[in-house]
C-alpha cells in the first residue's frame, strides 16, 4: 500500500475546508503531506475567506504542486456542505476523506482506511476519533464513542449496529469510496447547519458494506477559550434560535430517510439519543435566555416532539423525559426547575407531589395517563431522603449591588420543600459561606450571618446582606469565589447553592483587598457559573488593567503558579494510593508494634456488625485492657463510641494497622497491605458459602500464574479463619488454600445471639420482639417477614436493587397479617413507593443484620448465605429463587443444589411465593425435618459460645486483675 501509485490518479484524496483560518491551515495539510500512505492529494476548498486563507492555500499548492490544488467558491457559504460538495467534485483518488483546516489527521490514517477498504470493499471506512484540547495545559485527550471502535468489525448493514448511526456523526473519521458518493449522489445539505448529521445518515443507510477499525485516524482540536475575534463553532452558538431550528430542519430529514428506507429501528434509537444528547445541549441554554427566546424555541421543539416515539421516553433518564415531556406541554414553571436537575444531577429543583402512593414532579398533568407515567419520579427515593441528604434547589430572587463606596449587597432566595421535608415548626438558621472554586486548594472559607429564613407556602424564604469587603483573597489563584448557603434544619445541615433563576449578569462591584497584591485585582463583580449558580470573580481596576498584565504574564506570576502547580501536584502524590501503600510499608510498618492495639473493621468499613462487632463487645463485657480502633467508610455514624474510629485507607488507619497486635475482620483489609509477622490476623469471615469463592470460581482459574500467586499471598495473611461448619472446610477453606492449622472451629461469633435467642424461646414457650419492633413502627398484630437477597451486579458495578415482585401488590395481598423488612445487599440499595409505607419498610441501613433475623418471623432470600444463619433459629424460611437456572449455569456456580437441600419451599414466580406464604405456621411444621438437618449440616460449630471462645484464646492475657 506504500508504494507510489501510477500516473492515472492518487488513491485518496483529503479534501481540506477553510475559512478565515490561515495560522491553522498549514498544520492541517501538513498533516496530510505527512501521511505514511503515498499517493495522497490535497484538495484545499476556500469558502471566499477574508483572512488570506486563500493566498495561504494557494502558496501551500505552489510549494507541492504535484500534491495540493486550491478552489475557491465565488462566494461564501456560511457552512460546511459547499466546499465539502466542491472537493468531491474535484477529487481524483480513488477514495475521500474530509479534514477541517483547525483539525490533523493521524499520521497512519489513509494507510489504515485504506487498507480496510480495499481488504473488505467496504463503502466507508470509519475509524477512532480524538478530541484534543489544545489549549489545556495537559492537551486532555478524549475518544469519541470509543466503543464503537475496540476492534474491527465489518457490517453488511447499518442496521447491525444502529448506535453507529446515532452517535458517530462526524464525517471526517470516515472515509468513502468516491464511485460510492458518486453514485449514491451523495452530497451535503448547503443553507443548513449541521449538515454532517444528515450526510453521515445517508452514507450509513446506502453504505453495502462498512468497516469499523479501532485505529486512531482524526484529531479534533478543540480550543475552550478561543480568541475574541475568533468565530464560535455553529454548534457552539445556541443562543442563536436559528441554531436550533437547523438542528431541527436536519433530525427532520433523518427521519424522512430512515421511513422511506424501513429503518424503524434506527429511528427509535434516533429518538432515544435525541432526547438523551440532542435536545439536553439546548435545554440548558434556556434558564439564560429571555421570553421571546423560549417561546420560539418551545414552538419549534414541541412539533418535533410530537413525532418522537413515547416508548423512547422510557428508555432516556427520567429527568430527561420529564423535560422533554414539560416543554412539549409548554409548561415553563415547571421545566424551568427540572432544567436546573439536568444540569445538576443532584439538586431537587421541584417541591414535588404525593399522589396515591406515588412520587410525581408536578401536580399538574397527571390526568395525562402519558404525562403520569413520565412525571412519576418515586424510583428517584426522594421521599426516602432525610434533609442533610438533599441538595435543594435555592433560586435568587432578589440581588442588589452595594450602594456608593460600600461593600454590602442584598440578597434574598426561595429554597424548594420537596414533600414538606422542612416541617412549619422546625427551628431554621442559615449562613451563607464564599470559598475559592480551585480545586485540591483548601483556601480560608467567609462566611456572614443569613437574616432570616422562614417558610412560606411550599418553600423557604431568606434574606441577607453580606459585607463583601470582608472577602480577603491570594489574588492569583483563587480568582473566582462561589456561593452556597448552609442551612440548619433542628440541627440537620444541608447545602445549597445560589441558582440565578433568570438570564444575568448582575450589576454592581465589590471592592476588596487580595492578600497579595491590590494589582492583580482591587474588586470582585458577579457571574453566573455554567451551572447556573452566583459566583464572583476577581476583576481589575481599568487604570491597573495594563500593570495587571504584567504581573499576570510576568516572572514573578509565573513563579507563583509555577509553585503553586508544584505544590497541588506534591499533595496529589502525598494522597495517592501508591504513596500511601508506600509509607504503611516502609514508613509505620518501622514503628513498633503496640501490644493491645486491635483493629476491628466490618465489610471494608462500611458497617458497625457481624463477628467483629460480637468479639468486640464480648472483650468489652469482659472489661478486658486493650486499645480498639474500628475502621469506617463514608459516615462514622453508628460505631462505637468507646473505640477511636479511623476512616478507612486514611493515614491513621493505615498507621493503626502497621502497629496493631491483631487485625480483626469479616471480609479483607487492603489486598497490598502486607501483615507484619508480629500482628496476628482473625478472619472471621461473612458467611457460609452457597456459591463458588476464591480458587473454585471460573474468573480466579482463568487468572495468570502470577496474579494468582498475587492473590494467595492476600489470603496467607490470615493467621485464623474461623469455622462454623465442616462445610466450611470443604469449600471455603478449600477454596482459599488454607492451612489446617489456620482454621478455628468455634462457629461464627455474630450467631451467638441467635443461638441463645432460640434457646430463651424453647424454655419460655414464647416470643418476645425488644425494641426493635417499636423502633420500626411493627404493630403487635402483625407478624414479621424478612427479604434479604443476595448481592446483585449489573454491568460490573453495584446498582440500585429492583425488586423482583410487586412491592405493593405484596403489601396489598399480606399487609392485614405481616409488615416485610427488606435488607438489600450493603453494596445494593432498594427505593420503596410510599404507597408501601408502614406495610413495608427498608431496613437496609440499619449496620447489623442479627438484630433483624431475630426480629423476623420468616424469611425470604434467594441464595444469600443469610439462610445458614436463620436456620438456627429454626423458622420459617422461603427461597425466591426466580432467575436460579441464570445464576446457576451463567454465574460462579454453587457448592450443591439448593433446590434439593433447601429448609423451606423454593418458588420462581411471584405467585408461587404468595402461595406459600400463607401461613407461617404451616410451613414451621411442614419442614421442620428439614431445617433441623440443614442446621446440624451447616452450623455445627454455632453453639452460642463463639465469640467467648475466641477472647479466651486470644484476649484472655488482658483481663484486668
Amino acid at each position: 500500500m506504500d508504494q507510489c501509485r501510477a500516473p492515472a490518479g492518487p488513491a485518496v484524496s483529503v479534501v481540506v475546508i477553510v475559512y478565515n483560518d490561515a495560522d491553522r491551515l498549514p498544520t492541517a495539510v501538513r498533516s496530510v503531506l505527512d501521511q505514511t500512505l503515498h499517493g495522497v492529494e490535497v484538495v484545499i476548498v476556500d469558502d471566499r475567506s477574508t483572512d488570506g486563507s486563500y493566498e495561504t492555500a494557494r502558496l501551500l499548492a505552489a510549494q507541492h504542486p504535484d500534491r495540493v490544488r486550491v478552489f475557491r467558491l465565488p462566494e461564501n457559504s456560511g457552512g460546511c456542505g459547499a466546499p465539502r460538495n466542491r472537493g468531491i467534485a474535484e477529487a481524483r483518488g480513488d477514495y475521500v476523506l474530509f479534514l477541517d483546516s483547525d483539525d490533523v489527521l493521524e499520521r497512519n490514517a489513509c494507510r489504515n482506511m485504506l487498507e480496510a477498504a480495499e481488504t473488505t470493499g467496504a463503502d466507508l471506512v470509519s475509524g477512532l476519533c480524538v478530541r484534543v484540547h489544545v489549549d489545556s495545559r495537559t492537551r486532555k485527550q478524549v475518544k469519541w464513542y470509543p466503543w464503537l471502535y475496540e476492534r474491527t468489525r465489518t457490517l453488511e448493514s447499518i442496521t447491525e449496529l444502529p448506535d453507529l448511526m446515532v452517535f458517530d456523526t462526524l464525517s471526517t473519521n470516515k472515509c468513502y469510496r468516491r464511485r460510492f458518493l458518486l453514485d449514491e449522489r451523495l452530497e451535503f445539505p448547503v443553507g443548513i447547519h449541521y449538515e454532517d448529521l444528515l450526510f453521515s445518515a445517508q452514507a450509513y443507510a446506502a453504505a453495502r458494506r462498512i468497516t469499523l477499525i479501532p485505529n486512531r485516524v482524526y484529531e479534533w482540536r478543540v480550543v475552550e477559550k478561543p480568541a475574541e475575534t475568533a468565530a464560535r463553532s455553529i454548534s457552539n452558538r445556541r443562543d442563536e434560535i436559528a441554531n436550533f431550528a437547523h438542528r431541527m430542519e436536519i433530525h427532520r430529514r433523518v427521519d424522512r430517510l430512515l421511513a422511506e428506507r424501513g429503518m424503524l429501528e434506527l429511528k427509535f434509537a434516533k429518538d432515544v439519543k435525541f432526547l438523551k444528547h440532542d435536545l439536553v445541549l439546548h435545554l440548558r441554554e434556556l434558564p439564560a435566555r429571555d421570553a421571546p427566546y423560549r417561546r420560539e424555541f418551545a414552538g419549534i421543539a414541541r412539533q418535533y416532539l410530537e413525532s418522537i416515539d413515547r416508548a423512547a421516553f422510557d428508555e432516556a433518564e427520567p429527568i430527561h423525559a420529564i423535560c422533554a415531556y414539560l416543554l412539549r406541554m409548554g409548561d415553563w414553571d415547571n421545566l424551568l426547575p427540572a432544567v436546573d436537575t439536568l444540569t445538576n444531577r443532584d439538586k431537587i429543583s421541584s417541591s414535588l407531589v404525593e399522589r396515591d402512593g406515588r412520587v410525581y414532579w408536578c401536580a399538574e398533568h397527571l390526568g395525562d395517563p402519558f404525562g403520569r407515567h413520565v412525571l412519576d419520579v418515586t424510583e428517584f427515593g426522594y421521599h426516602t431522603r432525610p434533609v442533610e441528604r438533599m441538595f435543594l434547589r435555592n433560586a435568587l430572587t432578589h440581588y442588589e449591588g452595594p450602594r456608593g463606596a460600600g461593600g454590602t449587597v442584598r440578597l434574598a432566595g426561595r429554597i424548594v420543600n420537596p414533600l414538606g421535608v422542612v416541617p412549619p415548626g422546625a427551628r431554621l438558621t442559615a449562613e451563607l459561606e464564599f470559598y475559592a472554586r480551585r480545586a485540591g486548594v483548601r483556601f480560608q472559607t467567609f462566611r456572614f450571618p443569613v437574616a432570616s429564613v422562614r417558610h412560606e407556602g411550599e418553600s423557604l424564604l431568606w434574606e441577607a446582606a453580606p459585607d463583601l469587603t470582608a472577602l480577603r483573597p491570594l489574588g492569583l489563584v483563587d480568582a473566582v469565589w462561589d456561593v452556597r448557603l448552609r442551612l440548619d434544619v433542628d440541627g440537620a445541615r444541608t447545602s445549597t447553592r445560589l441558582t440565578a433563576a433568570g438570564p444575568g449578569p448582575f450589576a454592581g462591584r465589590v471592592p476588596v483587598r487580595p492578600r497579595l497584591t491590590r494589582l492583580v485585582a482591587d474588586r470582585i463583580e458577579p457571574v453566573i457559573s455554567s451551572r447556573g449558580h452566583l459566583a464572583f470573580r476577581l476583576v481589575p481596576d481599568k487604570k491597573a488593567n495594563e500593570l495587571l498584565q504584567r504581573q499576570v504574564h510576568g516572572k514573578v506570576a509565573r513563579l507563583a503558579k509555577s509553585r503553586y502547580r508544584k505544590a497541588k501536584s506534591l499533595r496529589k502524590r502525598l494522597t495517592s494510593g501508591d504513596t500511601k501503600i508506600r509509607l504503611y510499608h516502609e514508613v509505620f510498618s518501622r514503628l513498633p508494634v503496640r501490644k493491645g492495639l486491635v483493629v476491628f473493621e466490618s465489610h471494608l468499613g462500611r458497617q458497625y456488625s457481624d463477628s467483629p462487632k460480637a468479639v468486640y463487645e464480648e472483650m468489652r463485657r469482659q472489661d478486658l485492657r486493650f486499645e480498639a480502633v474500628w475502621s469506617y467508610a463514608g459516615s462514622p455514624d453508628g460505631f462505637p463510641a468507646d473505640a477511636t474510629l479511623v476512616r478507612r485507607w486514611s493515614l491513621p488507619y493505615l498507621k493503626a494497622l502497621a502497629q496493631a497486635e491483631f487485625w480483626v475482620d469479616n471480609q479483607s483489609y487492603p489486598l497490598k497491605l502486607t501483615k507484619r509477622p508480629e500482628t496476628t490476623y482473625i478472619q472471621t469471615w461473612h458467611g457460609s458459602a452457597l456459591k463458588r469463592m476464591g480458587f473454585d470460581e471460573p474468573g480466579w482459574k482463568l487468572k495468570s500464574r502470577a496474579q494468582q500467586e498475587v492473590q494467595q499471598r492476600v489470603l496467607d495473611r490470615f493467621d485464623r479463619f474461623l469455622i462454623r461448619s465442616e462445610h466450611d472446610v470443604r469449600t471455603l477453606a478449600r477454596a482459599f488454600r488454607l492451612q489446617e492449622r489456620t482454621l478455628l472451629r468455634v462457629g461464627y461469633p455474630r450467631n451467638d445471639e441467635l443461638v441463645r435467642t432460640r434457646e430463651r424461646e424453647e424454655v419460655s414457650g414464647r416470643r418476645v420482639r425488644g425494641p426493635l419492633a417499636a423502633e420500626l413502627g411493627i404493630p403487635d398484630d402483625r407478624q414479621v417477614l424478612l427479604y434479604a437477597p443476595t448481592f446483585r451486579q449489573h454491568g460490573g458495578a453495584p446498582r440500585r436493587f429492583e425488586l423482583p415482585f410487586d412491592v405493593e401488590c405484596f403489601a396489598d395481598t399480606f399487609g392485614d397479617r405481616y409488615v416485610l423488612l427488606v435488607r438489600s445487599h450493603y453494596l445494593n440499595h432498594v427505593v420503596l413507593p410510599p404507597s408501601v409505607r408502614g406495610r413495608v419498610v427498608d431496613v437496609t441501613a440499619h449496620h447489623d443484620m442479627t438484630p433483624l433475623l431475630a426480629l423476623a418471623d420468616g424469611l425470604i432470600t434467594d441464595y444469600s448465605s443469610v439462610m445458614f444463619d436463620y436456620a438456627l433459629l429454626d423458622r420459617p424460611m422461603f427461597f425466591f429463587a426466580y432467575d436460579y437456572d441464570e445464576y446457576v449455569n451463567e454465574g460462579r456456580g454453587t457448592y450443591f443444589d439448593l433446590m434439593e437441600r433447601a429448609p423451606g419451599p423454593v418458588v420462581r414466580t411471584e405467585d408461587e411465593l404468595h402461595a406459600v406464604l400463607g401461613s407461617l405456621e404451616e410451613q414451621t411444621v411442614k419442614y421442620a425435618a428439614a431445617r433441623e438437618r440443614f442446621t446440624a449440616e451447616f452450623g455445627e460449630y454455632d453453639k452460642g459460645t463463639s465469640a467467648r471462645s475466641v477472647v479466651d484464646q486470644f484476649f484472655a492475657q488482658w483481663r484486668r486483675a
